[in-house]
């Protein structure tokens, strides 16, 4: 750290915070691009009056702004007022039936609209990314979309895809759709997509051939069931691993592997015909390929015996059967309640789940309903997200007082859901109408992190990671996010929002988004006002007193003059700009509670 402890002055005040953050958080922690083309219809038409009450009361504001928190890219005024007048379920209701923009769109304006000699890039798939998340009417499911990226991972940073930006657009958009429909649907749909097909190397997998020493690719057949369904370790209903004899007992093996990977034979692009051409993507492809799911060719396709878990597929099947089989296979095991629904929590709620908050949320997830109060989600099958995340947000864990005073809860805020709650909370616009933020992914001067560009098909970070020699370590718990958490990435975050609360973020001079402190200056002659509303949007009301203390020094610290208008408006947008920064920087907004 003493390499970065001579940075300029601001540099080296909000990295000293954020270090003393982050090491103790949980414990004890060049285009013409389109304007407004493809934001999609307003309103989800839910009556919201007529939605049947949670078993919570109407939240108070903070409480609302903790939920938003969890259940959204953050917290706003107009949000905050919906929570606290309609409740809880209203909101879920609502956000289950509100249409959203699609990336896909955007990314064919923006494509039709460059200039001859320009290709989309990486920073286009950046731009609707953050536009959504800033902007998005549909909150849950956006963020849901995101969570679903960082299970079911393909990134722009491998090789295979990184050409396709149009299908990772396509690909966000599927995890959108899928995000309140069923497991087994979604999981259908990430085999078949071509993107996942590339970045596991199943499109285009042939099947075994002794006499040319070919075997079916695994790579597809392994992560499928350690990522993506079942895990590692077979699991009780609330997540702790069953034992026989007190050891554990792993899902699969080699010889379910190898079973396994016969089925994922015999897929690839989608086209009218399906020739040997096509399989390997020579000749007339269909322009749409990329974003169309990959199709059956019997051909390529593995004709042996498939056995794996507690399936056995006959000799002599066809690509779309045998993996129909394989899938309803996976889909079914009892481990994947409990390992969806943990991670979930850890997306949304808190890093360290007790076993029973993840075991009803397992129940929810197997029953494909959930009941709070009068109000139910869920179509009852099996798998249902709608009701699996209702049981994620409305569990007593995540709603109650009772577990914030407990070290163990809550979760570090990873830096994409920093940068976007800061837009969300000031009603940051873009001058563009694009939001021209590219990627994000340099730790030394940025946020470490941009979305779909996972540096592995592990995410930016594991579920069960433990920053190792720290009492989080001591204590037996995980901490995720952590794994992102460095030196250089410390001192990156205090620069990038260095520069961001004053100045906004994004291309151009002015920069392309920029925030909108009017209401925050309206109270800057009044630091304990300014600051219980900064409180309100950043940290729902779980300012510390140290914090609000030291925040208030620095407020103060800024005279506003007695006269002369111009001097008076900068004044006061310094201190504004300083409880901003200082509440990004500190651990009671770091770690989400």
């Amino acid at each position: 750290m003493s390499r970065h402890a001579t940075a300029r002055g601001p540099v080296n005040l909000h990295a000293s915070l954020l270090a003393a953050a982050l090491t103790g958080c949980l414990l004890g922690a060049c285009s013409k691009s389109p304007t407004n083309t493809v934001s999609g219809p307003q309103g989800s038409g839910v009556d919201l009056a007529s939605v049947p009450p949670s078993e919570y009361a109407l939240p108070t504001a903070t409480e609302a702004a903790r939920f938003l928190n969890q259940a959204s890219f953050g917290a706003t005024d107009a949000e905050i007022t919906k929570l606290k007048t309609y409740g809880y379920s209203a909101w879920l209701e609502d956000q289950f039936f509100m249409p959203g923009g699609s990336h896909e769109a955007y990314i064919n304006a923006v494509n039709a609209s460059l200039p001859a000699g320009q290709s989309l890039s990486d920073d286009h798939v950046m731009n609707t990314f953050w536009r959504q998340a800033a902007t998005g009417q549909d909150q849950l499911r956006q963020r849901m979309a995101f969570a679903l990226s960082q299970i079911f991972v393909i990134s722009l940073q491998d090789a295979n895809v990184a050409d396709f930006r149009r299908g990772v657009a396509a690909y966000l958009d599927m995890l959108g759709r899928d995000s309140f429909g069923g497991y087994r649907k979604l999981l259908d749909d990430v085999t078949l997509n071509p993107m996942m097909g590339l970045y596991l190397s199943h499109l285009r997998n042939q099947k075994e051939d002794p006499l040319k020493n070919r075997i079916p690719d695994q790579n597809y057949a392994r992560e499928v069931m350690q990522l993506f369904s079942i895990g590692l370790l077979e699991l009780n209903p609330d997540g702790t691993p069953k034992l026989v004899a007190g050891q554990p007992v792993e899902t699969y093996d080699s010889n379910d592997i190898v079973g396994l990977s016969r089925v994922f034979t015999g897929f690839s692009w989608a086209g009218p015909d399906k020739t040997g051409t096509r399989f390997n993507g020579g000749g007339t492809q269909d322009p749409n390929r990329e974003v169309l799911p990959m199709q059956g060719y019997p051909q390529f396709h593995s004709v042996s015996e498939k056995r794996f878990l507690n399936a056995v597929i006959p000799a002599g099947g066809t690509p779309d059967p045998d993996l129909r089989i394989a899938l309803d296979e996976i889909a079914s095991h009892p481990n994947v309640g409990p390992f969806i629904g943990q991670q979930l929590i850890q997306r949304f709620v808190t890093s360290n789940p007790t076993p029973g908050y993840v075991a009803r949320v397992a129940q929810a997830f197997d029953s494909g309903r959930f009941t709070s109060g009068s109000w139910s989600a869920g179509a009852g099958q099996r798998g249902d997200f709608r009701a699996t995340i209702a049981a994620v947000l409305l569990d007593h864990e995540a709603r109650t007082a009772v577990r914030l005073g407990d070290p163990n809860f809550g979760k570090v805020r990873e830096p994409i859901l920093r940068a976007a709650h800061w837009m969300r909370a000031f009603s940051a616009r873009s001058a563009s109408g694009n939001f021209l933020l590219g990627a994000t992914d340099d730790p030394t001067t940025s946020l470490g992190q941009s979305a779909m560009r996972s540096p592995t098909v592990f995410n930016f970070y594991r579920p069960g990671y433990v920053p190792p020699n720290t009492p989080i370590a001591s204590a037996g718990l995980v901490a995720p996010e952590m794994q992102i958490v460095l030196e250089t990435s410390v001192v990156g975050y205090a620069r990038f929002m260095l520069g961001a609360v004053p100045s906004g973020v994004g291309s151009g001079s002015p920069r392309d988004i920029q925030p909108d402190y009017t209401a925050e200056r309206a109270l800057a002659d009044n630091a304990d006002a300014l600051i219980a509303r900064v409180d309100l949007l950043l940290t729902a009301g779980m300012m510390s007193a140290d914090t609000r203390n030291l925040i208030r020094t620095a407020v103060n610290s800024v005279t506003i003059p007695a006269t002369g208008q111009t001097a008076q408006t900068t004044a006061r947008q310094n201190r504004v700009n300083l409880a901003v920064l200082f509440t990004l920087s500190s651990s009671d907004y770091l770690v989400q509670k």
